[in-house]
């Protein structure tokens, strides 16, 4: 099997994808709240950061792909096994560093033979095209 790395641009594209549909969630449960008249900010807080830091950690390690990565047919892998999704906790740890160093992370595959980010080799990921 001939792996084929996933692009920048594609891998831009689903973040600008991502980006857009965590608003759009954001602004429906914005929705919610207004409507169910639930005013405790704590609550909205909590809601907010865990859909914020959850999102992309879920996705990645139950289907392999956030949204933005399914609509850019690309997807995230064990670098030793790539029929394998990462591990949700892998997941967790790659998505903090991927926030952490933002563009920073996602610019570093310009010199990457694999097309890897920083936070693809801190957890031994590789994203791939389907």
């Amino acid at each position: 099997m001939k792996i084929e790395f996933a692009t920048i641009n594609k891998r831009v594209k689903a973040a600008i994808i991502d980006s857009i549909f965590l608003i759009v969630i954001t602004l429906l449960i914005s929705e919610l709240f207004a409507v169910a008249e639930l005013n405790n900010t704590i609550f909205k807080i909590i809601a907010f950061v865990l859909i914020f830091i959850l999102y992309d950690p879920i996705f990645t390690s139950f289907y392999g792909a956030t949204i933005g990565h399914s609509y850019n047919h690309i997807s995230v892998r064990q670098e030793d096994n790539p029929k394998k999704n990462i591990y949700f906790h892998y997941a967790i740890i790659r998505f903090l560093i991927k926030v952490s160093l933002g563009w920073l992370s996602l610019l570093s595959i310009i010199n990457s033979t694999n097309k890897k980010a920083i936070h693809d080799y801190a957890v031994k990921s590789i994203v791939i095209e389907n």
